[in-house]
């Protein structure tokens, strides 16, 4: 936290210590014994703010994330991934706009992954997503993601017949094996450098119905609605079943999950930007270090501008 983040929560009660212990109580790094229903959509941690308290908890963690973008972009060696995967409603595009809206764009790499085109279907199913990876010294934000190839599509099998897979190949086993595949990939990613940080926004059916209905309620939110948004509700359960064993099979403590309480978007927004911050405390980032022949080079510089009339 910096100093304005520090004041704000200290403010309204909420300490760095009491910040890590949030967001241990939503950490996931072993996913053995994970189960969804653990987890209480509605949960906010005991915390209870007003808008205007919330809102002043975030501006000062996006003022941190602000500073930790830019160490990481001098630095030049390291990647941040942020994964973010949810059921329709959930809140992944507010959530991006309200965390990164003070970050510096050109550190930041947004990419939304929709069914993939034709290009794609004639890869593995990790190609698109390594295709968009950040590079070094940036932020990458994966709306969707390769986990999609576990989720959509293990709920809508059907879909494999367009990835033109060996028949031999698609077995029963697939699911287990693209896990594995994940999770493998991952490490890989880790250990070139790129630090990953996943988040599933974990909405409840009862709130999504409400934020359904609020789109179809009022005008300006129409555009939002989709009536396959309102299919793929049919498949809640199968949804439910494909996360938890996604996150079971890929939780680590190099690429830990942090399953987010989606109910109340405030909450949510909150441990996001807290859960990137500590991802990037976990880099110790500092500013490249001027060597004596640069410093001397500097002070030539210097020189020479305050002599120039």
């Amino acid at each position: 936290m910096n100093h304005e983040s520090e004041t704000a929560g200290a403010k309204y009660g909420i300490s760095p210590k009491r910040v890590a212990k949030l967001l241990a109580r939503h950490r996931v790094e072993d996913g053995h014994s994970f189960r969804l229903k653990d987890h209480d959509p509605g949960d906010t941690g005991d915390q209870k703010f007003d808008k205007e308290e919330a809102h002043a908890l975030l501006v000062g963690g996006v003022e941190a994330l602000s500073e930790h973008q830019e160490r990481l972009y001098a630095q030049d060696q390291w990647a941040l991934l942020c994964v973010l995967q949810a059921m329709d409603a959930a809140g992944k595009d507010g959530t991006i706009k309200h965390v990164m809206s003070g970050v510096n764009p050109q550190g930041v790499e947004v990419t939304s992954f929709k069914a993939p085109g034709p290009e794609a279907l004639e890869h593995d199913f990790l190609w698109r997503s390594n295709c968009a990876l950040p590079e070094r010294g940036r932020i990458g934000i994966f709306n969707r993601s390769y986990y999609e190839e576990v989720l959509v599509v293990r709920v809508h099998p059907k879909i494999l017949d367009k990835q033109r897979l060996p028949k031999h190949l698609v077995t029963k086993h697939i699911w287990k094996q693209r896990l594995e595949a994940i999770a493998t990939y991952e490490r890989y990613l880790t250990l070139q450098g790129t630090h990953i940080v996943k988040f599933f926004l974990h909405l409840s059916k009862d709130e999504q119905k409400r934020r359904f209905l609020s789109r179809l309620e009022e005008t300006e939110k129409n555009w939002k609605f989709s009536i396959n948004d309102l299919a793929e509700r049919a498949y809640w359960d199968d949804y439910q079943l494909a996360y938890e064993e996604a996150i079971r099979a890929t939780a680590t403590s190099h690429a830990p999950w942090y399953v987010v309480p989606a109910d109340n978007k405030w909450y949510s927004r909150l441990i996001v930007v807290a859960a990137m911050n500590h991802a990037l405390r976990e880099l110790n980032l500092e500013y490249p270090k001027v060597s004596d022949e640069q410093r001397a080079a500097l002070n030539a510089a210097r020189a020479k501008l305050e002599a120039d009339g």
